[in-house]
């Protein structure tokens, strides 16, 4: 076949700028590049030199959408160079927000960039606009429950977005106590929407199955986005402080992301929901255990797609663990711990939404950064991502180029890659030898 150009130029289904180049020669895969266009903007080399107090503030700035993982994840690398061992009731109300947080994120990829892809439409402005429609009626609840996981956050640490009241050691500000019976109130009412999306998600037959090896934090008392070690597909567990000396940096010529392998298997790895479930099921909330028990019996699951199936879960696991920690939160009146100031390296390894966020902050005795380090989690899952495409390629290769192009879209966007706080996707070039 003739040499062929298709070129896809904004999608606004996914966070940040991304390309993805395919090269068919003699009816097969010659060349796949996933290129992630819109990642190097230095924000770890900006920070050397600044004192620890202002740099997770500063490092939220890294991503609108994910602000709060990079700014917990921050705090806890700049905590643990400084020997700050936070109280419980900063933990709590940190967990508290992450709830929001994921809430909000998790509705946001799920209802307006997913949902399209599940209803055959392109966009959430091609939803009737039908009271009686199904489409409509989860529209209107992802209106509901993106706001919550908003108003959660808002509450508990100042803003959804670039959150001002956690600072090292604490808070700057304390949430009121009498907001909580209020949100209590709210996440009890939200739980029937958000298992009516469960079901739309779990209807979804959409498939790609491939093999891989999945990674993500594991704390044996509770399903956790902040604390434990880091687990894998066979079981082999990792301290956070020695995560990334298991990661195999691999340069990829064609992107500005790095490529990671585990260095245990030398495979790549899967990081995000996906991961979480497929890890850490057994440990979700009771009600959520009870409620999505059909769900999760499709868990676990090697496919892609069920990364938005895992989400919606995750949401419902978040409404009930904020329910649980909302209901028994009695706020003292404490103020941010201060230590001085020491020469030491510290390691915040979290869940993030799309999965797990590695930060390292290098600091003097004087308070002074001299070095940090940012591994966020579509940078883990770039190899993933591509060899998932390539077998995708690989089996499809007599459909037509326009199903081609809709397909590996969906395919990118079921891991909810966060390439920058952009909107836009995917530039496709698709060339037959």
């Amino acid at each position: 076949m003739p040499s062929r150009n298709i070129v896809i130029d904004t999608i606004a289904k996914i966070e940040g700028h991304a390309g993805l180049k395919v090269v068919f020669e003699d009816d097969a895969v010659k060349e796949l590049q996933f290129i992630v266009s819109d990642y190097r903007r230095f924000f770890t080399t900006a920070v050397r030199g600044r004192r620890v107090v202002a740099v997770p503030s500063f490092l939220s700035r890294i991503c609108g959408t994910c602000s709060v993982a990079h700014l917990f994840a921050s705090l806890m690398a700049v905590e643990s160079a400084q020997g700050i061992e936070i109280t419980g009731q900063t933990k709590a109300l940190r967990r508290l927000a992450y709830d929001g947080l994921m809430i909000r994120d998790h509705a946001l990829h799920l209802y307006f960039f997913v949902l399209p892809d599940v209803l055959g439409v392109d966009s959430i402005l091609d939803v009737p606009d039908d009271p009686d429609d199904p489409g409509h009626a989860l529209l209107r609840d992802s209106f509901d429950i993106k706001r919550l996981g908003t108003d959660i956050s808002n509450t508990v640490i100042g803003a959804a977005i670039h959150a001002p009241w956690p600072t090292v050691g604490g808070f700057l500000k304390n949430p009121k106590q009498t907001d909580f019976p209020d949100l209590v109130a709210r996440l009890e009412a939200i739980r029937p929407k958000v298992l009516r999306g469960i079901d739309t998600f779990l209807g979804w037959e959409a498939s790609l199955v491939r093999n891989t090896d999945y990674l993500g934090l594991r704390n044996d008392t509770r399903f956790d986005f902040l604390e434990g070690d880091v687990v894998n597909s066979n079981g082999r567990r990792i301290a956070r402080a020695e995560f990334e000396d298991y990661l195999h940096y691999v340069q990829i010529p064609h992107s500005h992301a790095e490529g990671y392998r585990f260095s245990d298997t030398g495979e790549d790895y899967l990081v995000g929901a996906l991961a979480r479930i497929n890890l850490n099921r057994d440990l979700l909330h009771p009600r959520t255990k009870a409620d999505a028990a059909f769900a999760l019996s499709a868990f676990p699951s090697n496919n892609v797609y069920h990364n938005n199936l895992a989400q919606a879960i995750e949401v419902l696991h978040c409404v009930d663990d904020a329910i649980d920690v909302s209901r028994t939160m009695e706020l003292a009146d404490e103020q941010p711990i201060r230590a001085q100031s020491q020469a030491g390296t510290g390691v915040g390894l979290i869940e993030a939404p799309r999965g797990l966020l590695y930060h390292m902050a290098k600091i003097n005795e004087d308070g002074i950064v001299e070095d940090y380090d940012v591994i966020v989690p579509t940078a883990q899952n770039q190899i993933n991502i591509e060899n998932d495409l390539k077998d995708y390629f690989d089996e499809n290769l007599d459909k037509d180029e326009e199903t081609l192009r809709a397909d590996a879209e969906s395919i990118v966007r079921a891991y909810d890659p966060c390439m920058s706080c952009a909107t836009n996707f995917l530039k496709m070039d698709l060339i037959r030898r």
